[in-house]
């Protein structure tokens, strides 16, 4: 009997609960967003490759599809191909040099794609600009390389880059893990201008990143640290509406496949992102290897009017689509 009477007092007080907690989430009752998708071009507009049975060593260049465009990444051509293709940020990665500054790279080697061996830090800027990027392109096993002779002095600075575009978005990644490249990168951007630096997100390591924010306080940045700490916060918490201090003035780069699981998800917590000054990006499967929306029907996994950010590698096919309205309901 006094079982039935507790059950009878802690029924009702877990159907306000429950009503209170989606009245407070969903988004049938948050503010209508207006805005089109954010496109984030990954390095711009590069060529393109499968994803399986890629590991951390593995020479992407050397297995990529049979090319669309003339586009390699990380290059000035490709950001102003991304650019005038649709897109809203563009990504590059950064590798300092044997001279101090920043060049624009990916990869940890330079022979995998490049004509030369070892890594970026063993040469100058003005060697970088002496060596051909396209040099490892196959889509054949090595039958044809079509960019072969094509990339020459295309390798840029990061320097080159921001003064090429001074009024667009970046989002530049920090490749190491060593602190030190934090500090010197922010010895480097403190020197922009506060509009053009308004303009910038960085990621990367944890070490990097926190040395980065520690000189550099109003700059967005993001490390596993930033978005673990933001996505446990807002998980525990922002079932109230409450949104966490960590989750302020940052980005979050949201995996597809866990995305569904957020308080709020899509609009309300995308309102609630905005109104802190965090930038949301969504990125295909499970986040693991930099998987984009690359195609229409990948476009359709969004749920409908998605109005975040997202990650591409073919901005040339997304940006399009998205103006075709493909992610109506």
């Amino acid at each position: 009997m006094k079982n039935k009477k507790r059950w009878k007092k802690i029924i009702p007080f877990i159907l306000v609960l429950f009503i209170f907690i989606f009245l407070n989430n969903t988004s049938l009752l948050t503010k209508e967003r207006t805005v089109k998708p954010l496109i984030l071009a990954h390095r711009g507009l590069g060529q393109t490759f499968p994803m399986e049975g890629i590991e951390a060593d593995t020479c992407t260049a050397s297995r990529i599809y049979e090319p669309e465009h003339p586009y390699l990444e990380n290059t000035i051509p490709s950001m102003e191909a991304a650019f005038d293709a649709g897109a809203d940020l563009v990504e590059l990665d950064i590798k300092p040099t044997k001279d101090g500054q920043f060049a624009v790279f990916h990869d940890w080697t330079l022979g995998c794609r490049t004509n030369v061996q070892g890594m970026v830090m063993d040469y100058t800027m003005e060697e970088l600009k002496n060596i051909d990027i396209g040099y490892g392109y196959t889509a054949d096993k090595g039958a044809t390389y079509p960019f072969r002779g094509k990339g020459m002095g295309l390798m840029p600075s990061l320097s080159e880059v921001l003064s090429t575009f001074p009024d667009s978005s970046f989002l530049i990644h920090i490749k190491s893990s060593d602190a030190k490249e934090g500090a010197q990168l922010a010895e480097y951007l403190q020197n922009l201008p506060e509009e053009h630096l308004s303009k910038l997100t960085v990621y990367g390591d944890d070490a990097p990143i926190s040395t980065l924010k520690a000189q550099l306080p109003s700059l967005r940045v993001m490390s596993k640290a930033t978005l673990k700490s933001c996505l446990v916060s807002y998980t525990g918490a922002s079932w109230t509406g409450y949104i966490p201090s960590v989750c302020r003035n940052t980005q979050l780069h949201i995996p597809e496949k866990y995305a569904r699981y957020l308080w709020g998800w899509p609009d309300k917590f995308l309102n609630r992102m905005d109104s802190v000054n965090t930038r949301v990006i969504v990125v295909a499967g499970n986040g693991g290897w930099s998987e984009g929306f690359d195609s229409e029907q990948d476009l359709e996994r969004l749920p409908a009017d998605y109005s975040g950010g997202l990650w591409t590698n073919r901005v040339d096919l997304i940006a399009p689509a998205l103006k075709l309205g493909d992610l109506k309901p």
